[in-house]
């Protein structure tokens, strides 16, 4: 080799040992930066809501997170039951609920042979803040069907960020989970962390033994403030003049709910603190997001979060805007205004966050559980065929098939979507084969109006083979999931007669798009449109901090979070 030539390829390999040393250096920098996870989740925030009310947000909340951030705006869930539990454990494992088994938020309990409630475990009670802790006003069709008012994260069949964490580090980081919802905080903070929640029947937040013997001090003294109580016969009203809001003529549509006095228009009042209705009534306002906030900076500052070496992990999961849908709907004026509140609420807790940890030290990532259906009249409005549909017409419809084709009386045992639970009984006393039962009923469930699919736990019917099925086939567990997944028409309301006015849940693209935020140390500010997925959140975190993904992780870390200016790859 010439001289010439020996001299230009050392140079090469320098350069090259110079650009890899230099990345994984930075790298190893900014891990040591991070001395806080904060993981930020939006009930209900369907990812278009960032874009339609963009240009009203102030500094320092969601605009923080969109110019200082790596940002995906095509972001989608891959599993088909688009519900609470299900997308906040898939962003905490980086599972599809086929591997963390939470396919709903109620599945029907073989052992005991009726519905449960998913986190709900008798083991471990709710550790009571005052006397009178039960007013029993619970509007959450999923909760009425719990049979115990226990919670804890023992039916979560995989792990979770936060326990690889405390794995990770000797036990030795603190792990928080907080939210409007019990299920919200239970999952994201795992099994190795510690969970408070936000009561409706009385305006604390609370835990249960899994967690504690005891209240800590800190949140003691917070529930003795009884700071949900201050809002009584107050009202939520617009943050801003009527006039600057782009739904401002939304405001009174009459297949909105008026929740026994809390109406339709605003301003909306709160009503009497002893008003069984009046805890419930907060978290459907941005009041149960700030009550959230104020909760969760006593949290930081108690148990000194990101104050040492070792990385501490915080979920806030806020509720009201999950709320405000179910009852007004994500095209509403209340739905514009919950979200430019929460954008405040943002800025106050990066605020909090820069003042007690600073941002320099900290990894903030903000998603979603799921996205939002728009309410059928809104889209029959606009042209589309939308109704809605109810799962008592939908088991007499099958029951008179079974009756016809079978000779068998209540077939159909019960309803909850997603999934449709036949008679094992009856069916074996029958002799009949299973699968083939369970084939023929789905064959009359699609002949409903308002059903696009109906697929048997023993395959799909012929020409069924379509992407909304492998999203069904991820949402099944063997021991969890029902005997018939049921997917309604895009846009049609499939679920129980009451209060709430529309639901997600469905696997069509507005209920699986979510945003998806990565801010902190070494992150660039850059917008990425190409497809992701929620599963990818856990192993970019994890990746970022230097660790092995969650054990059942199944995403892929984000590359772009993970690139660092000036490097070669």
């Amino acid at each position: 080799m010439h001289t010439s030539n020996l001299t230009r390829c050392l140079f090469v390999v320098a350069v090259g040992l110079f650009s890899i040393g230099d990345l994984l250096g930075s790298e190893a920098d900014a891990r040591r930066e991070i001395k806080l996870v904060l993981q930020v989740t939006v009930d209900g925030l369907r990812a278009d809501l960032l874009n339609r009310y963009g240009d009203r947000f102030g500094e320092g909340g969601f605009r923080y997170l969109l110019e200082s951030g790596t940002v995906y705006t095509n972001a989608h869930y891959q599993h088909a039951n688009t519900e609470t539990i299900v997308g906040h454990t898939t962003l905490a494992t980086g599972a599809f609920p086929s591997q963390h088994g939470m396919v709903g938020n109620v599945w029907f309990d073989r052992e005991h042979g009726e519905l449960s409630y998913n986190i709900e475990d008798a083991r471990h009670p709710i550790i009571p803040t005052r006397v009178d802790a039960s007013k029993g006003a619970q509007l959450d069709p999923s909760q009425k069907l719990s049979r115990t008012q226990g919670r804890s994260p023992s039916v979560i069949l995989a792990a979770t960020l936060g326990d690889s964490l405390a794995a990770y580090y000797g036990g030795r980081a603190k792990i928080f989970g907080v939210s409007g919802k019990d299920r919200s905080a239970v999952a994201m903070a795992g099994h190795a962390g510690k969970a408070f929640w936000y009561s409706t029947d009385t305006g604390d937040f609370v835990t249960s033994t899994y967690y504690y013997d005891a209240y800590p001090k800190w949140a003691s003294e917070w529930n003795t403030r009884r700071q949900a109580e201050g809002y009584a016969d107050k009202s939520w009203t617009l943050l801003n003049p009527s006039g600057t809001y782009l739904l401002a003529s939304q405001d009174d549509r009459p297949y909105e709910t008026d929740l026994r006095g809390y109406g339709r228009i605003f301003p909306h009042p709160f009503g009497e603190a002893d008003d069984k209705l009046f805890f419930t009534r907060l978290l459907i306002s941005p009041v149960g997001d700030r009550l959230l906030l104020d909760l969760s900076k006593a949290l930081v500052r108690a148990e000194q979060l990101g104050q040492d070496t070792i990385p501490d992990y915080l979920s806030i999961s806020f509720s009201s805007v999950d709320a405000v849908n179910h009852f007004f709907g994500p095209s509403s004026l209340e739905n514009e205004d919950v979200v430019l509140q929460l954008d405040r609420t943002l800025a106050d807790l990066f605020e909090f966050i820069e003042e007690t940890v600073g941002l320099k030290n900290t990894l903030i990532v903000l998603s979603a559980d799921h996205g939002m259906a728009e309410m059928p009249e809104y889209m029959a409005e606009l042209g589309l065929e939308a109704e809605r549909l109810y799962p008592d017409e939908l088991i007499g419809i099958v029951n008179e098939a079974g009756k016809k084709m079978f000779g068998i009386d209540g077939i159909a045992r019960f309803f909850f979507r997603p999934y449709l639970y036949l008679d094992d009984t009856k069916i074996s006393a029958a002799q009949l084969d299973r699968g083939d039962v369970e084939q023929a009923i789905a064959g009359v469930l699609m002949e409903i109006k308002g059903i696009a699919l109906a697929v048997p736990r023993s395959g799909p019917l012929p020409l069924q083979k379509t992407a909304v099925v492998e999203q069904i086939q991820r949402n099944f567990h063997p021991s969890r999931s029902g005997d018939i997944y049921v997917v309604q028409e895009p846009y049609w309301f499939l679920f129980d007669k009451g209060p709430i006015a529309t639901m997600h849940g469905s696997p069509w693209r507005y209920d699986t798009h979510v945003p998806i935020i990565f801010s902190g140390p070494g992150i660039r500010s850059k917008t990425i449109h190409r497809l992701i997925h929620p599963v990818d959140v856990a192993p970019t975190i994890a990746a970022l901090l230097g660790m092995t993904p969650p054990s059942s992780a199944q995403g892929s870390p984000l590359e772009e979070v993970l690139s660092q200016p000036g490097h070669y790859f």
